[in-house]
């Protein structure tokens, strides 16, 4: 009877534990981002006003790097690198999504705006609307062993005790 009993608390934990884990898929978000071409901005931070690199490599079409911190750029097919002028108006601080389209295909990738430069003859033009990248609330970009192993030993602690003072009221009444 008490192999029944600890086989039935063992399936009821497993179960709840499945049923709070995390979508496997979330396991995998930095691999939507796979291109057949190569791309990089570099420096991957720098301060409003810099200015960056755009890389393509193995990009048979003409490629178009477009970003809310600078303005669009186009590499024709057969150049690789070119240059893009950070807008003096960027936040320090912010991380902004840049996007490299070759062809059909385009990736993402980020970059930070860190300290500032000040420029006091500039005004902000309003062709660059597309604004920062917002990120998404706290979510991280994987599983952590540790918090997953910690839920799951909290939810089987408690549905254990739940489990043995049901049982043992049971056992008390019925005497």
């Amino acid at each position: 009877m008490r192999a029944i009993r600890v086989a039935s608390a063992a399936l009821l934990t497993a179960t709840a534990l499945t049923l709070t884990a995390p979508p496997v898929s979330a396991a995998v978000a930095g691999e939507e981002n796979i291109t057949s071409f190569g791309f990089r901005v570099t420096p991957s931070a720098i301060a409003a006003g810099g200015q960056v690199t755009l890389s393509v490599d193995g990009c048979e079409h003409n490629a178009k790097v477009t970003s809310g911190v600078f303005d669009d750029v186009t590499l024709p097919k057969g150049q690789r690198t070119a240059t893009a002028k950070v807008f003096w108006d960027a936040k320090p601080g912010a991380m902004y999504e840049v996007t490299f389209t070759c062809g059909p295909e385009s990736g993402t990738t980020d970059l930070t705006i860190v300290g500032g430069q000040s420029n006091p003859t500039h005004h902000p033009t309003p062709h660059h609307t597309r604004g920062v990248k917002a990120g998404v609330g706290g979510s991280s970009d994987g599983f952590d062993a540790h918090q997953i192993a910690l839920g799951g030993a909290l939810i089987a602690g408690v549905l254990g005790t739940a489990y043995y003072w049901t049982r043992r009221r049971t056992g008390q009444d019925g005497s």
